[in-house]
């Protein structure tokens, strides 16, 4: 046993401890709906723009114009809900994430510093959260009852990174096209691929609801009910 001189000038260590993050997934869960919400506006507002291209001689300048602001309103609106969905996503993100040093320390191979970070660094946040959160998945997932190694379909991660990913790539054709729309055929088809992205926005939103919830779930009863699953 060391003198308590030498004790002294021993580093602090903290252990990690859980932390529930059942309130922020439900924060989050309303969040990303009414991002969906968001979305859906913006699919009705496209609507109403590609139907006024398509006759838009036979539309009076009051009617162009209201479809006009309508639809620059859908995307304030979406931009808006983006932003505070995303802030409380990746805060929940962290959670669960530094949660999975508690649960199972030996399955992350990255710091829980990427649930952060990974999202800022530009095209590595392609997959990097992506990483993070299948190995927080793994690391949240209860073994068998007789200990044995116990693996849970990540589907919903697959589900909403997939139309997430898909999500973005549709939209930069989508406001390239935009910018480039002289004719009314030109603004039908580039709002044709930008509702294209609205429609897996949305179903992004959705995928990432059932994640949040089920993650969420997941730790919750590895934490109450111990490392091995009852039944």
């Amino acid at each position: 046993m060391l003198p308590p001189s030498q004790l002294a000038s021993q580093p602090h260590i903290t252990t990690p401890a859980l932390r529930s993050p059942r309130g922020l997934a439900t924060a989050t869960s309303v969040l990303l709906g009414v991002a969906a919400a968001t979305d859906l506006f913006a699919l009705y507002a496209g609507l109403q723009l590609r139907i006024v291209a398509g006759d838009i001689l036979d539309r009076g300048s009051e009617e162009i114009d209201r479809t006009d602001l309508l639809y620059q309103l859908s995307g304030y609106l979406q931009m808006s809900a983006v932003l505070a969905t995303a802030v409380v996503f990746v805060i929940w993100f962290f959670r669960v994430r530094s949660n999975a040093d508690v649960l199972a320390p030996d399955i992350c191979t990255r710091s829980r510093g990427w649930a952060i970070g990974g999202w800022f660094i530009p095209v590595g946040n392609l997959w990097l959260p992506f990483g993070v959160a299948r190995e927080t998945w793994v690391a949240s997932t209860q073994h068998a009852p007789d200990g044995a190694w116990r693996t849970v379909s990540q589907w919903p991660i697959r589900a909403w990174w997939g139309t997430w990913i898909a999500c973005l790539l549709v939209y930069r054709v989508g406001t390239t096209m935009a910018g480039h729309a002289t004719t009314p055929e030109a603004v039908q088809r580039s709002t044709d691929v930008v509702m294209l992205a609205d429609a897996l926005n949305l179903t992004a939103a959705l995928f990432a609801i059932l994640f949040v919830r089920r993650l969420t779930a997941m730790q919750h009863r590895k934490a109450t009910e111990g490392p091995h699953a009852s039944v």
